[in-house]
């Protein structure tokens, strides 16, 4: 019984391993040359899918992506630098389908904002620590406090 376990076990993770490998990419929108291809397949991964919106081209099955990958080999066939087909996909559908979008002054605040937040949140937690620090030393008493405290304690003990 355990050995039929451990068989199907085995061949569940050789099927689950199975499935990262396979593409979106059909075998007919494939490129016949292969340096080309891969330029492409480069290209598809850095493209958002937009309609799965957090899948490249490349991984996506939606109709629209095979026609973004298709329009991309399109491009490399007709011999256009890979910034020439990120140009035209943008001039297209916007900086959106970039899954990483260019760093230009439409986007300064999209890259600028995070360190902004963590810089900001570093100082307040500094200025929080040295005020803890600053307060957390008591003042002696004085000397009116002392006598007070001592009748205090001395009515506490009768």
């Amino acid at each position: 019984m355990t050995r039929a376990i451990v068989v199907l076990l085995s061949v569940l993770a050789l099927s689950l391993s199975m499935i990262s490998i396979a593409r979106a990419v059909e075998p007919g929108e494939a490129l016949t040359d292969p340096v080309l291809e891969e330029r492409a397949r480069g290209l598809s991964q850095g493209l958002r899918c937009l309609v799965c919106q957090n899948q490249s081209i490349d991984d996506s099955d939606a109709p629209l992506a095979r026609d973004l990958r298709l329009l991309v080999r399109e491009r490399i066939a007709a011999g256009d630098s890979d910034s020439d087909v990120l140009d035209f996909v943008v001039a297209r559908y916007g900086e959106f389908v970039l899954l990483k979008p260019r760093f230009n002054a439409r986007t300064y605040l999209l890259w600028a904002v995070p360190a902004l937040v963590l810089i900001v949140g570093g100082l307040i937690v500094l200025l929080n620590i040295r005020k803890a620090k600053a307060t957390s030393v008591p003042e002696a008493l004085t000397e009116a406090e002392k006598e007070r405290l001592a009748e205090i304690v001395n009515d506490r003990e009768r």
